[in-house]
């Protein structure tokens, strides 16, 4: 069983706090992360997924909790991380490979200089983000395919997705934000996201608690006044005021109500009839959305 303590753990575990407070934490982040791979049926037995490896707090915790739900038989997947090097100056390149052969996590380790191609191609005083995430989808899909995975598997948290909705309100004119699943462009390999319910909070406890080597992002967070930071710290404000806020938005993307939006691409506003002279529910419409594409 999952929460049966003599159950042996994976090496990725191994040295865990004993505490009360560590065990609810880390019981959480699995339940939650289990929850989210069933809800949008992302597990497609005998599959292999790309797990992809920053360094950061939030792909430590993907990476340790996948491994845990694959070690109790949860997750009938095979898991091959992956780091991809950007070339960034200063990076650590040995910390990763000489961490995920300690723990005997299969990987490959990939390197392709993109921060020179940002730097030549990004103007300075613009942020970096949007060139840099799409040069690093291209090689992870191209990974992917090469070491024949179906699926790429991202870190984002429910902070991440929060953020991105409000992002899109603000900035793009649109409301959407990262899916949990989709398809990529060329229809060949699944995203996945499975921390869409876990809060980056704890993500950062996690971490921090097993001591694993985290690597910051200089390329990007060196750079003052990205959109995604002025965000943060709206919703930061708001979770001050009014604690637990951040959940409620969080349930208002899994609850859409596009009969009370104004997309007529959503809802069927033109063929709405009342329901004496339809014979159905008004408030229900059988026209599907259009696929989106992943935000950056």
């Amino acid at each position: 069983m999952l929460d049966d303590d003599a159950t042996p753990i994976h090496p990725l575990f191994a040295g865990a706090p004993s505490s009360t407070g560590f065990r609810k934490l880390r019981k959480r982040i699995v339940r939650e992360t289990r929850d989210a791979i069933e809800k949008y049926g992302m597990i497609e037995r005998g599959a292999r997924w790309l797990v992809c490896l920053s360094g950061g707090k939030d792909s430590y915790t993907l990476l340790a909790v996948l491994h845990e739900l694959q070690w109790r038989g949860l997750l009938p997947v095979e898991l091959l991380a992956c780091n991809l090097d950007q070339g960034q100056p200063g990076f650590p390149a040995t910390v990763l490979p000489e961490f995920l052969e300690r723990m005997g996590v299969p990987h490959r380790i990939e390197y392709q200089d993109t921060y020179s191609v940002v730097i030549d191609k990004i103007p300075q005083g613009r942020t970096y983000c949007s060139l840099c995430s799409r040069l690093r989808r291209g090689n992870l899909y191209r990974i992917a395919r090469e070491e024949g995975c179906s699926a790429v598997v991202l870190g984002h948290h429910r902070d991440d997705m929060l953020e991105t909705f409000f992002m899109n309100l603000f900035h793009g004119g649109r409301l959407a934000t990262m899916p949990p699943k989709l398809v990529n462009e060329e229809g060949d390999l699944f995203v996945y996201r499975p921390l869409a319910f876990v809060a980056e909070a704890d993500c950062a406890k996690f971490a921090t608690a097993m001591n694993y080597p985290i690597i910051p992002c200089d390329l990007c967070g060196s750079q003052d006044g990205l959109q995604r930071q002025q965000v943060k710290q709206i919703l930061d404000g708001w979770e001050a005021r009014t604690p637990g806020r951040r959940q409620v938005m969080f349930r208002a993307l899994m609850n859409a109500r596009p009969s009370h939006l104004l997309d007529p691409g959503l809802f069927d506003f033109a063929g709405l009839m009342r329901g004496a002279e339809s014979g159905e529910d008004p408030l229900q419409s059988t026209k599907m959305p259009p696929k989106l594409r992943d935000p950056d």
